[in-house]
């Protein structure tokens, strides 16, 4: 009788949703393509294993074969040891396909294994993802200590950022050496072996390359150093030796182009006689606040040279007309679009493999510092984008110097059939770069301009059809066919404007971080007065920390945006304090009842705050930020009601024939259970 007393039903129901809840928690943490990456026992260099699975597209999952493929960390050193990249084959549907496409996407410090537009060529052709070296597999060039400097940094661009991130690099690159990494082998020229062995390894005569952005520098070098080994090549927004680097005189042009556009709008129009003008006269005088949020200037300039790189509202929120109009609305009194701009650049811009960027942006290492050692005055933007991405310069200094080192500073000649793809106003590779400097050298060379097209989003998501004909008539055939597009035109008032946004976050912030302490407030006066009833306990421990959760990490960030504006949104501790503190008081106020005795009370209070911490924890380490909120709230809900349902069940073993107070009660619940 005893067991079955402790044992209710609602209990049942709880543990086992506790339990799945963990498990969750526990999968998301550890299950991730680039852990299950490592080199088989017994495997030699250029050694690809593969097995049949399923890869996710924009069309569905496909059929596809995924791999390891081992090849030397150091190419150059006979010691070297090995290391294993990720590969996916995602088959053709033909029986008998034309040429692989080996894919390139850019960065750098992004990975190559995600691309769901793969699906457009599996008519005619095997498309095949080899993973990066340095992002990759089994060995990662991941800088803690660089993501840590930018997020603990107000503004990306000030003295102090630059030298917290030099330290930083620094302090990256000594850590992996310590730990074994031979950082001269993640170079370009290395990369393109790898892509080099997998042809081998999968038995292909000859591949079809499609780059973009910086992925163009790879597809090039790979030309260059294995033109036998490429039939047709295609790269999109295309990124010539010496272009990591933006030139602020080239940005201006192109905001130029937008002034232009702008005028021909009459939504815009109506805005402004001059977009050039006004954003020259509001980027001198950025405000520091708008209502009591902190502006970073820096942070603004970078974030909008980034939302000017694509045209249209596909790159939302951080698209060229939504980016314009939070400077527009500046000039007109409203600041709140650039605080967006600021507080995005603190969530998004410190997320990316930073030693292997820093490893691929030391192939401009000559161009850099020439590029530093000049001022560029008078520019709207300034030079602040590229002073981000290269802390100023001293990624040239603080990142070890390697064999890649200008190796391929200079454009070569190449005889593979190539088609060039830009936008008239692609901010990050502009198109006459390409026009100039590569395209001279490409004999069998093409060059489509795309007009109001913005960087590589705008090509992906814009006039969908007309782009896969075009590369794939290019691939298939050697012919440009351009018949496809129509007239793209640039929707200046689409979708939610940054300020609209930014409105609607803030809001949001204030008043769920009101609804919390309203609701903890009221709680606490319940248990004063004798605690809460069956059901009224219930939804306390079950949908009360979703409330609780909710508003206290949103009332850290207040807190933090206000009075430390130092602390990072995304840090562990702080998420874990902002959401377990508030759902443990709601979950143990929802637990207490008139006559408990004070030992009983204290013991469940604490335990119920060591659960919340602890669960927390799980759930917050399991995502990035913002899903770990979500899961945290998980974690820390799962957490306070185990601890005291186990605290429950032990006082009932103790005393089962002189239940407690609270028997009969819902013992805990996690979310999304039900008492019965």
């Amino acid at each position: 009788m005893a067991a079955r007393r402790i044992y209710t039903p609602a209990r049942i129901v709880a543990l086992a949703m506790i339990g799945m809840v963990v498990l969750g928690l526990v999968s998301l943490r550890f299950d991730s393509r680039e852990d299950r990456v490592s080199v088989p026992a017994g495997a030699k260099a250029g050694q690809l294993t593969t097995h049949t699975c399923t890869y996710p597209t924009e069309a569905g999952s496909l059929p596809a074969d995924c791999g390891t493929l081992v090849v030397k960390e150091n190419r150059a050193d006979p010691a070297s040891r090995l290391i294993a990249l990720p590969v996916t084959r995602i088959r053709s549907k033909a029986a008998h396909p034309g040429d692989p496409i080996f894919r390139m996407e850019g960065g750098p410090g992004i990975t190559n294994m995600d691309f769901p537009q793969a699906s457009r060529y599996v008519g005619d052709h095997d498309v095949v993802l080899v993973g990066y070296r340095g992002v990759d597999g089994s060995s990662q060039l991941d800088c803690p200590e660089v993501t840590s400097a930018l997020s603990h940094s107000t503004d990306f661009v000030t003295a102090s950022s630059f030298d917290a991130m030099t330290g930083a690099f620094r302090a990256c690159a000594t850590r992996l050496r310590d730990d074994g990494v031979d950082l001269a082998g993640y170079t370009l020229g290395q990369r393109t072996d790898d892509f080099e062995d997998a042809r081998r390894a999968l038995g292909y005569r000859q591949v079809d390359l499609l780059s973009e952005s910086a992925g163009t520098r790879t597809a090039m070098i790979y030309a260059w150093r294995h033109p036998a080994s490429v039939h047709r090549s295609v790269m999109v927004g295309v990124n010539p030796p010496g272009h990591y680097l933006w030139d602020p005189a080239t940005t201006d042009a192109q905001i130029e182009r937008y002034s232009q556009l702008c005028a021909q709008d009459s939504t815009c129009r109506s805005n402004t006689a001059d977009l050039a003008a006004t954003m020259r006269g509001e980027a001198a005088h950025i405000p520091d606040h708008w209502l009591f949020a902190p502006i970073s200037p820096g942070n603004v300039r970078v974030a909008s040279f980034f939302g000017l790189m694509d045209s249209s509202s596909d790159a939302s929120p951080i698209s060229a007309p939504q980016t314009i109009g939070a400077w527009l609305s500046a000039a007109n009194g409203d600041p709140s679009g650039l605080w967006m701009q600021s507080f995005m650049a603190r969530l998004i811009f410190p997320t990316r493999v930073w030693g292997e960027a820093a490893a691929t942006a030391r192939e401009d290492a000559g161009v850099a510092r020439a590029y530093f050692a000049k001022a560029e005055p008078g520019s709207i933007l300034g030079n602040d984008a590229t002073d981000f991405m290269w802390a100023n310069g001293a990624v040239v200094d603080s990142w070890p110097a390697g064999p890649g080192d200008d190796e391929y500073a200079h454009v070569q000649p190449s005889n593979v059939p190539t088609l060039l793809i830009g936008g008239t106003l692609d901010f990050a590779t502009p198109p006459n770069f390409a026009t100039d400097e590569l395209l001279p050298s490409l004999p069998n060379g093409r060059q489509v301009v795309l007009p109001n097209f913005g960087h590589t989003t705008d090509f992906w998501y814009q006039q969908q059809g007309a782009g896969t004909r075009l590369v794939s008539t290019f691939l298939d055939t050697g012919r440009v066919d351009t018949s496809g597009y129509v007239h793209q035109s640039i929707a200046f008032d689409r979708g939610p404007s940054q300020g609209m946004i930014a409105k609607i976050v803030l809001g949001s912030l204030v008043g769920l971080a009101a609804l919390a302490v309203v609701g903890l407030l009221l709680a606490g006066l319940r248990s004063r007065r004798g605690g809460f009833g069956r059901r009224g306990g219930a939804v306390m421990r079950t949908l009360g920390p979703v409330l609780f959760g909710l508003g206290g990490w949103s009332l850290g960030v207040l807190l933090a945006m206000t009075l430390r504006p130092t602390l990072p949104i995304g840090d562990r501790v702080f998420g874990v304090v902002a959401i377990g503190v508030p759902i443990w008081l709601g979950v143990f106020a929802g637990w207490a009842r008139r006559g408990m005795p004070g030992r009983t009370l204290h013991a469940g209070c604490w335990l119920a705050a060591a659960g919340a911490l602890a669960g927390g924890w799980l759930g917050i380490v399991a995502l990035p930020v913002p899903l770990a909120v979500f899961t945290g709230i998980a974690g820390a809900a799962a957490g306070a009601n185990l601890a005291l349902i186990a605290f429950d069940i032990s006082r009932e073993r103790r005393t089962p024939t002189s239940p407690s107070p609270s028997t009969g009660s819902v013992s805990g619940v996690p979310v999304g259970a039900s008492a019965s």
